[in-house]
């Protein structure tokens, strides 16, 4: 019936029949998948369950052979046959069994007489302790009573603590009971082991109770509504104490004949429910597991096997489309080939109409050739002109005399050759003569000294003779001509625009490198004077004692340092645009990165009145830790800034093969229309946080450059009046191939600096004078030379010094390159600090390599000595 149906729509049902199909199987698949998982797992959780009966058994037997022991004991028979208590025996009683308990690593042993009444226990030093307390409405003691042994579990009297009671009667010679040992069992062990599991593990008593679980919130739950008599039951033995028992709250899922139970928990969602009863006790040990993973694997087989069947499915009709395209693609030969020989009918047809045009043609103009658009010319078998159209006589403009009947052709051609029309030669009239006495057809162009170009087509005539068609095709050589003109004034365009293109992206290029090296000249230049500023600040400080101008001189060291952020923004940009900035991943542990960035920003968090939070993590991340880093210090330094009170927090979220670094804060909140112009150079929010601390807005553009450079993903969620979270997604590492972290060295000592020597090559006055000034106060011999030549002309062997300070851009010279010649002055290879406002990674590894130390202006009079001093630990060896 389909096959009746049009092309288009008996396709749609097809495709709809067969996504119809696949959705069948993959649900029928689905469902068979899922009961087999739950068979399969019911039947994992099944012997688990044997497995953890094994385990309480175990426990239990091995204590209950102690009871049988202890009535046995002469020291407590003594005690239960006596008349009244003796308070002698009932102590050493007591101390007994105090250390048989701590021996046997029991909860509690008691001694209970006749009537119920505890006369000795191991806890009997204990504010708690079990002896004078009344057991006889427990269950243990009747049934000892009863049947000389007896079990129950409960939470207990004094103590309120839950154990398993195992009871022995003591009898006296006649048979008769005259009194019991109770041996109570801490189970909570198997407690421990079970919340360590992933299923959830329990235990229920005869009422359906449950008493021992692997969660907490499922201990003391009903499994089934309590009967008026059992609930009476319970409060009679205290069993529970007074603990409320509710309903566990689970509901069936799905028929309750089926082979594998299954329930929805409200919290731990759809559970499958195996139960399996404990010999002895009356006790049901149950497992319950979530069906997630088998549903999910369940699914994922279904979708494998649709994908499957899809995947077949399109092969079959792939191989029908491919074999109706071999069909049409034959069919479409067949055509061609009948249109093929079908133009050839009409061509042949067209020539021997031609011919016969000729052979019926009269002597000299015929008429019959006249309808024809082409020059025609028919000779004999003799080579003689015996017929023509007019045509042929406008094309060469031959006089009337030349053109008449019986004109030998060679004459004809001879004329043509004396104007130019045929060449001059005697060999190209000699092959025009051949072909016509050879009586082969020909084809061929000829353009004549106006212009004018001819198609000349030659074929003999079937009882001898021949016919030769002239056609002006002028018209269609000059468009070809014009469109191969035109495609050459293309292609020289685009030639052309290609030179101008390559010669702007060169002159761009050497524009971007021009300011590139124009950027870092002016922040050197500037970071000068701004290193001179904050080294005098530090001379200042540490010799006022007055608090205000000690608040002062903070915030004027708090403008520099924000001078200094805003050079350095400038500089990361100019070299994150240049394509200067160098990366190096690695797979790097988070924590100590982390950790670092935590003690940083908590101090300055406390300083703020704010509460910092971190939350550490192990995992290996694959970035580069000096970027991730300046990404990390951003969102830590906004928050901070925009946060006038509350919380802010640093945490690692795990994403399968990604990590995402999340920084929270309780801000102002960002609105969404302006989530990405904050991302802009020279952009920040105008209300929150504190306003003297702000930056210049050019953070968050260089956290996105780098992110992008490195491949990171940088998001904000943020909620106004509630706060924001920036956060950088990136992928995760491998563990084994992490770099150990070094250990951070040792902080130097104090006065680990008074009396050396150190000179200082710096062409800046006021860095010199700033810097002399702090190495004065740390108790340094300092001398500050101007330029490299006054340099070498100070160097001698006996003014070598304990440390060489240099500067990096001296004028016209470069720092490094004075070394040689003040090492040979000296005699001796001190250790030598650089200085330098410029961010260059090759200069750094260039001064690790050689055990240089490197400082980057303005300097830190912290780090400053902390390099300077390490330096010179490492030039005496120690």
């Amino acid at each position: 019936m389909i096959e009746f149906l049009p092309n288009r729509r008996r396709q749609a049902l097809v495709a709809v029949l067969s996504i119809g199909a696949v959705l069948v199987v993959g649900a029928v698949v689905q469902r068979e998948g899922t009961a087999r998982g739950l068979q399969s797992s019911a039947g994992q959780a099944r012997e688990q369950l044997r497995l953890h009966q094994d385990t309480l058994n175990a426990l239990i037997e091995r204590y209950r052979v102690l009871p049988s022991v202890l009535v046995l004991d002469p020291q407590v028979r003594a005690a239960l046959a006596a008349p009244a208590a003796d308070t002698a025996v009932s102590a050493a009683l007591n101390r007994k069994l105090a250390l048989i308990n701590g021996a046997a690593d029991t909860s509690t042993l008691t001694l209970l007489d006749r009537g119920g009444h505890a006369i000795a226990a191991s806890n009997w030093q204990s504010p708690d302790s079990n002896v004078g307390v009344d057991y006889r409405f427990r269950p243990y003691f009747q049934q000892a009573v009863a049947e000389g042994s007896g079990s129950f579990y409960a939470l207990g009297v004094t103590t309120a603590q839950p154990g398993y009671f195992l009871s022995q009667a003591v009898l006296a010679n006649g048979g008769e009971a005259i009194g019991v040992v109770v041996v109570k069992l801490d189970l909570s062990t198997l407690e421990m082991a079970w919340k360590a599991l992933p299923d959830v593990v329990f235990l229920s008593d005869a009422y359906g109770v449950i008493f021992l679980a692997g969660r907490d919130r499922w201990r003391y739950r009903d499994l089934r509504p309590l009967s008026p008599a059992e609930q009476a039951a319970i409060a009679a033995t205290r069993q529970y104490g007074d603990l409320p028992l509710e309903a566990l709250p689970i509901t069936p899922v799905g028929r309750a004949d089926a082979a594998v139970p299954r329930v929805r928990h409200h919290a731990t969602g759809e559970l499958l429910w195996v139960s399996q009863p404990v010999t002895g006790p009356g006790w049901t040990l149950h497992l319950m597991r979530p069906t997630a993973p088998i549903e999910a694997a369940a699914r994922i087989v279904a979708l494998a096997v649709m994908a499957a069947l899809t995947v077949l499915i399109l092969a079959v009709y792939a191989l029908r489309q491919r074999r109706r395209m071999a069909q049409l693609r034959e069919r479409s030969q067949v055509e061609l080939q009948r249109l093929v020989a079908q133009h050839a009918e009409q061509m042949r047809s067209a020539q021997d109409g031609l011919v016969q045009a000729a052979r019926r043609a009269d002597y000299g103009e015929s008429p019959s050739l006249q309808h024809l658009p082409q020059g025609v010319s028919v000779i004999d078998a003799e080579l003689r002109l015996v017929a023509w159209n007019r045509r042929y006589i406008e094309l060469f403009r031959f006089p009337p005399e030349l053109i008449q009947v019986g004109r030998p052709i060679e004459e004809v051609l001879r004329y043509n050759a004396s104007r130019g029309l045929l060449g001059a030669d005697e060999q190209t009239i000699e092959r025009r003569l051949e072909y016509l006495r050879a009586g082969r057809p020909h084809l061929h162009e000829r353009e004549d000294p106006t212009g004018t170009v001819l198609e000349i087509r030659g074929n003999p005539l079937p009882d001898g003779g021949f016919v030769t068609s002239y056609a002006d095709i002028t018209a269609y050589r000059q468009t070809a001509r014009e469109l191969r003109s035109l495609a050459d004034s293309l292609e020289r365009r685009i030639e052309a625009r290609t030179r101008d293109l390559d010669a702007a992206r060169r002159d761009a290029e050497r524009a971007n490198r021009y300011k590139t090296r124009f950027v870092a000249a002016a922040v050197h230049d500037l970071l000068q004077p701004l290193n001179a500023a904050r080294m005098f600040i530090s001379s200042l400080r540490s010799r006022i004692g007055d608090p205000a101008l000690q608040a002062l001189a903070d915030n004027v060291e708090g403008a520099l340092r924000s001078q200094d952020e805003i050079l350095d923004s400038l500089l990361d940009i100019s070299r994150l645009e240049s394509g200067t900035l160098e990366v190096k991943r690695r797979h790097l542990p988070l924590a100590p990165l982390l950790g670092d960035l935590a003690r940083e920003i908590g101090v300055l968090a406390t300083d703020k009145g704010l509460h910092f939070r971190y939350r550490s993590s192990t995992v290996v991340a694959d970035t580069d830790e000096a970027l991730l880093r300046r990404i990390l210090q951003n969102f830590l330094t906004n928050a901070l800034r925009y946060t006038a009170r509350g919380r802010v927090l640093l945490g690692v979220r795990r994403l399968d093969d990604e990590l995402r670094i999340e920084v929270w804060d309780q801000g102002p909140g960002i609105p969404a229309e302006q989530h990405a112009e904050i991302f802009e150079e020279f952009r920040r929010l105008d209300s929150g946080g504190d306003l003297r601390s702000r930056g210049a807005g050019l953070g968050l553009a260089i956290v996105d450059r780098i992110a992008r450079l490195l491949g990171h993903r940088i998001g904000l969620r943020s909620w106004p009046g509630r706060g924001s979270v920036f956060s950088v997604t990136l992928p995760r590492g491998a563990a084994r191939a992490a770099a150990k972290q070094a250990a951070p060295a040792a902080m130097p000592s104090s006065g680990s600096l008074a009396g050396h020597v150190l000179w200082c090559v710096e062409d800046d006055p006021a860095s010199g004078e700033a810097l002399a000034g702090l190495l004065g106060n740390w108790g340094c011999v300092t001398q500050v030379l101007r330029s490299a030549a006054e340099a070498c002309a100070a160097a001698t062997p006996e003014s070598a010094p304990d440390l060489l300070l240099l500067d990096v851009r001296l004028g016209e010279d470069h720092g490094p390159d004075l070394l040689p010649a003040l090492i040979a002055a000296w005699g001796r290879s001190p250790p030598v600090v650089l200085l330098t406002g410029e961010r260059d990674p090759a200069l750094r590894q260039h001064a690790r390599e050689q055990g240089w130390g490197y400082l980057l202006k303005p300097v830190s009079p912290a780090a400053l000595r902390a390099l300077i001093t390490q330096q010179l630990l490492r030039g005496r060896g120690e």
